[in-house]
């Protein structure tokens, strides 16, 4: 699945935003995070592989541990976000059960 220009456009945020792209900082890592989470939250879905062959031909990303990093920033991201999805699942089906109710 190709990404869409959202997920570009917040692609590109990360390589403005970061300055050395060899060493990422704290502060980089949360603004990837938020990237990536503000990416989902509003609806778009992304394939990693995808993520991570966008940041190797970008052509400013030259470090692979780097690459390495923020694909997996952004796998964790969204396995969170789809764990916390099924959650919310569960609770509503459970709460529109009334099995157990007073």
């Amino acid at each position: 699945m190709p990404l869409s220009n959202n997920t570009i456009i917040r692609l590109n945020e990360i390589t403005t935003q970061v300055y050395d792209k060899k060493n990422l900082t704290d502060k980089d890592e949360q603004l990837i995070r938020d990237v990536f989470l503000r990416t989902l939250e509003s609806g778009e879905y992304y394939d990693v592989d995808e993520i991570e062959s966008w940041f190797e031909n970008e052509g400013s990303w030259k470090h692979r541990p780097t690459i390495v990093r923020i694909t997996n920033i952004s796998h964790y991201v969204q396995a969170r976000f789809e764990q916390g999805g099924k959650k919310l699942r569960i609770l509503s089906d459970h709460d529109d059960d009334d099995c157990g109710g007073n």
